[in-house]
């Protein structure tokens, strides 16, 4: 490990070169000339890797603009109220061009089967107000001055009961799409005569229903999956057919990484399909069986499970008192006088069972190579989490003994963010070879993979140093971080061509 050290050290922990034609970050005088570089080419560093994708973050002031401009288009062309256009959207699911396609073919069908009234909508004015001999089918209430509420089909219903029903279906069934008529008609609550009827807070509920909604159904939106986050991201350049040639990174101005295709955490550079047959393999039972089938056998009469547990060869079933061989599976009384060593190998009547017994055990040992290795960065992704939020408490001692600026000694939490990244990276790297073909590209990508490996332990070797010696190891510490983002880049690159040119072959179906 020594010698290994050292051999990096040369290459790439002297000088401020850091050994890929970049100056190392100490000393970087970018812009000091007052030319930005954004004048005819932009940056390579601002450039979309082949990895990367385009999207957008929006918070719930953007949805609702989006929200907004599509209703106003609506509205526009149809000569409808914004309350009407609004409620077509809801039915055909915020899809503007289905709409019109049906609504052009068939305009009183279509606002009659999404719950429209048809009768003068743009005068009605939807209020609270009693009623001269009103009696409330619900409660039975007919006292004088009872405040009533109806829509466009004139279904009256006293207030309270009307309130009661629209706030159940919002706050209890979380509904908001199609929230009809408190009588038995299909006419539908618009938002106006939701704002109209309910408390605020339950209006508010409401609106952020509608916002779900045109969230969900979206294809190219999705919430961001962070605990407590209420922003979405926007990808149109990525559907669900394009999953199997790009992996869709984003992240969240929360700061959460993760996949726009399924909405888990990034796993880079494994697609979606594969992500799930891995997590399902690591959970399911099947592995189980696998343990079952590579560490017992079954008897070749009865078919009952057998586990040895002595070192005697011979056996004998439980369930049928069949005596057979360990080793071969062949009838004991085969091997006459040898007893102690199976003479008996190539005896046909052991060789079906011997092979299923071989495939299973190596089958066991493949998957837990690569298992073994994916909870390995896992774990350490974690411990150097934890580590870095150690090393953080002692910062403002690294300051007072070096005279370094609370500014100058972010370089560790920009080799805890290098180190948190690749070990995610590395992480499925291992399920996204586990389904992988043998080939040429795949010795390739374990190249890669391997380059990316050794340089994240020389990384976290150095980054778990005692902060003391952290200060004179600055430049290796940047130096090498940034190596070990110039060799993620280079894997993640490599891998997002390959799926975009359709390179990699995969053991199992992915489509």
């Amino acid at each position: 490990m020594s010698d290994m050290s050292d051999d990096y050290d040369d290459d790439y922990g002297q000088g401020s070169d850091d050994g890929f034609g970049y100056e190392s970050y100490e000393g970087s005088d970018y812009g000091d000339d007052g030319n930005d570089g954004f004048d005819d080419v932009k940056p390579e560093s601002l450039k979309r890797k082949p990895y990367e994708i385009a999207y957008e973050v929006l918070s719930v002031s953007d949805i609702q603009k989006q929200q907004d401009e599509l209703i106003e288009q609506v509205s526009s062309i149809l000569g409808l109220s914004n309350e009407n256009a609004m409620t077509l959207l809801l039915y055909f699911k915020w899809n503007n061009d289905r709409l019109l396609e049906h609504y052009t073919e068939d305009p009183e069908g279509v606002l009659k089967k999404a719950g429209v009234s048809i009768s003068d909508d743009d005068k009605f004015v939807y209020e609270i107000k009693p009623v001269e001999g009103f009696f409330c089918d619900i409660c039975c209430e007919d006292r004088e001055g009872l405040m009533t509420f109806a829509l466009e089909c004139d279904h009256r219903f006293c207030a309270e009961c009307y309130r009661q029903y629209a706030t159940q279906k919002i706050v209890d069934e979380g509904e908001s799409r199609n929230i009809t008529c408190a009588g038995d008609c299909t006419v539908v609550m618009n938002d106006s005569a939701i704002k109209t009827l309910v408390e605020p807070q339950v209006y508010g509920r409401y609106q952020t229903l509608l916002h779900r909604t045109f969230v969900l159904d979206n294809e190219h939106l999705i919430w961001c999956p962070a605990p407590n986050c209420e922003y979405a991201v926007k990808c149109d350049d990525v559907s669900a057919k394009d999953l199997t040639s790009v992996v869709p990174t984003v992240t969240c101005k929360c700061g959460h990484r993760f996949c726009f295709g399924c909405g888990l955490p990034d796993h880079q550079p494994s697609i979606c399909a594969l992500v799930k047959k891995w997590i399902k393999k690591c959970e399911d039972d099947s592995e189980t069986a696998n343990w079952i089938s590579a560490h017992t056998k079954e008897c070749p009469k009865c078919r009952a499970t057998i586990e040895k547990n002595g070192g005697c060869n011979h056996m004998t079933c439980r369930k049928c008192k069949y005596e057979f061989c360990w080793i071969c599976i062949g009838n004991w009384a085969e091997h006459g006088t040898s007893w102690y060593n199976c003479s008996r190998y190539d005896e046909k009547s052991g060789v079906d069972a011997r092979d299923s017994q071989a495939k299973s055990r190596a089958s066991l040992e493949r998957y837990l190579h690569y298992y073994n290795r994916y909870a390995n960065h896992e774990q350490s992704a974690k411990l150097d989490q934890d580590l870095y939020v150690r090393t953080e408490k002692k910062m403002t001692q690294l300051q007072s003994t070096s005279g370094m600026s609370w500014i100058e000694v972010q370089y560790l939490a920009q080799a805890s963010a290098a180190l948190q990244e690749c070990r995610q990276t590395l992480k499925w790297t291992y399920a996204f070879a586990f389904y992988l073909e043998r080939n040429n590209d795949t010795h390739i990508f374990e190249d890669n993979q391997q380059d990316l490996e050794l340089a994240v332990e020389h990384l976290s070797l150095l980054f778990g140093k005692p902060i003391h010696e952290l200060a004179e190891l600055k430049v290796q510490v940047m130096d090498r971080t940034a190596y070990c983002n110039k060799r993620r880049e280079n894997l993640l690159s490599d891998t997002a061509k390959g799926l975009a040119e359709g390179r990699w072959k995969y053991q199992v179906q992915v489509k």
